[in-house]
């Protein structure tokens, strides 16, 4: 049957882990930009936030309604910061970056400002802290938790490229072309969104890149008055925590890398990781599926039979959409979106085995609910800007700029990483191929000499950043400074994962500065 308004309710709440937005605009009159009192950075850093109670997220956070106080009824704040548009020209035009906080609860042992970014890139810290909110308690007793829209994102700038309507054809394109004339339209189709998103943002583009929100980070922690960045990055937050400590080794306090990415590893590389970390992920959601026998609502006895299932569900889509929500079809695409946004915890299986027992008896709504989500699609409509600050981000940091072609020539490789996932994320190495902006760099530097210690924490059966980046991250830090600890487990990101020994791990650090040692094991 259809899925139900109360079910899509319910998925989309499950899966805001993925999905973070929201604070207010400089509009507001209630919580407006804070006033510098001086010329240039020193101006910047003097500068005095006006906080105020946060209301609801706008469209580009996601919407949604006004965050829900901590416990004991502390609300939470939120502000803006203004950033130069240019660290170039620090006289020159600035941004505005909305910013939000929970204030410790033991302001006698306060240590300073713990701030957060939760990954993306592209995803807004100002919704993602409250969505969270609760993982982090242990952490507010000593310092005030705050997180960041970083600079083209949600309403810091937010990168637009298309309409709502325009991005409901623009998702439902067959990404993994089976002949020329799709070919053709797939191209067409990221030419006009580069474009559009120089035609409404381009005047941003080319200043939403990694090492600025680094900058950011640091003009931060001076304007929050604090003489080390205490600092929690996720996901692509690790990134942008290892290009801060190599900017700025003797600024950096207490900070934690979870779910890290190997920064080594530029766009092919990267991709083809993804591609074996969400394969891995699948093989795990199979081998759990078949080791519950009748309870499991897939057909096959084996991790084989099982993934051909789902290879034959999307040939069949590639063929023909199914019904998905409303008047909107399921596409292979969308599918195999919506698959891989269950595999980023092991709490979404359920949905991974809902979604495709639904779709193989020709209902496509779950999944096509799970892909709006990864794209940041509400039920209304609506698209937040977490795509496209993602496009944006990515494109300005990377310089690799492959072609149709190219990506067409290197798909033997991600096939054999991934039968599900490799078509995907194998052609997807050419959405950078028409960017108005340059890139910067083959991979960050993240090389940080002189830091304090680094914790490093990666997840065997991490999809999205495969374990192996922990290491990379470690090494690539410096001697004395990646201190790596691993967590056998599944799902993307370790801190939240269930297990008491990472925590425990993490806490004693960041609130005691106990350093664990290298190589620490937790399950």
């Amino acid at each position: 049957m259809p899925i139900s308004a109360t079910q899509r309710a319910a998925l989309l709440t499950a899966t805001t882990v993925l999905l973070v937005a929201g604070c207010s605009d400089g509009d507001d009159p209630a919580s407006g930009p804070a006033t510098p009192t001086g010329s240039g950075l020193a101006g910047l850093a003097s500068q005095r936030l006006e906080w105020a109670p946060c209301p609801p997220p706008s469209a580009a956070e996601g919407g949604g309604p006004a965050p829900s106080p901590l416990p004991g009824g502390t609300p939470w704040e939120c502000t803006f910061m203004e950033a130069p548009l240019d660290y170039a020209d620090p006289d020159g035009e600035t941004v505005e970056l909305a910013l939000i906080r929970a204030p410790a609860r033991d302001r006698d042992r306060r240590i300073g400002s713990l701030i957060y970014n939760f990954g993306g890139p592209g995803g807004s810290g100002v919704t993602g802290l409250p969505a969270f909110a609760a993982d982090y308690e242990s952490l507010r007793s000593r310092y005030d938790l705050v997180s960041f829209d970083p600079r083209g994102v949600g309403r810091s700038e937010g990168v637009v490229c298309a309409t709502d309507k325009e991005l409901d054809a623009y998702y439902a394109l067959d990404f993994t072309p089976d002949d020329a004339e799709e070919e053709r339209a797939l191209s067409e189709a990221q030419k006009a969104y580069a474009r559009g998103c120089e035609t409404e943002s381009g005047t941003v583009l080319p200043h939403v890149g990694t090492e600025n929100a680094a900058r950011d980070l640091d003009l931060m922690r001076q304007v929050l008055g604090d003489d080390k960045l205490h600092y929690f990055g996720i996901s692509y937050g690790t990134e942008l925590g290892g290009v801060y400590a190599h900017l700025f080794p003797e600024n950096v306090g207490r900070a934690v890398l979870d779910a890290v990415v190997d920064p080594g590893a530029g766009t092919e590389a990267g991709a083809l990781g993804q591609a074996r970390g969400f394969q891995l992920a699948l093989d795990n959601f199979a081998a759990d599926c078949v080791a519950r026998g009748d309870e499991c609502a897939l057909p096959g006895s084996t991790v084989a039979e099982i993934e051909d299932f789902i290879l034959g569900l999307l040939a069949g889509l590639d063929e023909k959409p199914i019904p998905g929500i409303g008047d909107r079809e399921l596409t292979q695409t969308q599918a195999i979106g919506g698959i891989a946004q269950t595999l980023y915890s092991k709490e979404y299986w359920q949905y991974l085995e809902q979604g495709l027992d639904a779709a193989d008896g020709g209902d496509g709504g779950l999944l096509l609910a799970l892909s709006d989500s990864l794209n940041g699609r509400d039920e209304n409509g609506g698209y937040s800007n977490i795509q496209a600050a993602n496009a944006a981000i990515n494109c300005v940091d990377f310089k690799e700029r492959y072609t149709l072609g190219q990506a067409k020539e290197r798909l033997p490789e991600f096939r054999e990483a991934s039968a599900v996932f490799g078509d995907y994320l194998g052609w997807a190495l050419a959405s950078c191929a028409d960017w108005p902006v340059p890139g910067t760099w083959d991979h960050p530097d993240v090389s940080a000499p002189g830091s304090a210690p680094i914790l490093v924490v990666g997840t065997t059966g991490d999809p999205a950043t495969p374990y192996e980046g922990a290491k990379a991250m470690a090494d690539a830090l410096g001697e004395g400074v990646g201190v790596e600890v691993t967590y056998e487990g599944e799902g993307h990101g370790a801190y939240n994962g269930g297990s008491a020994c990472v925590k425990k791990t993490v806490d004693a650090y960041l609130l005691e500065g106990k350093v664990p040692v290298s190589g620490t094991v937790c399950t």
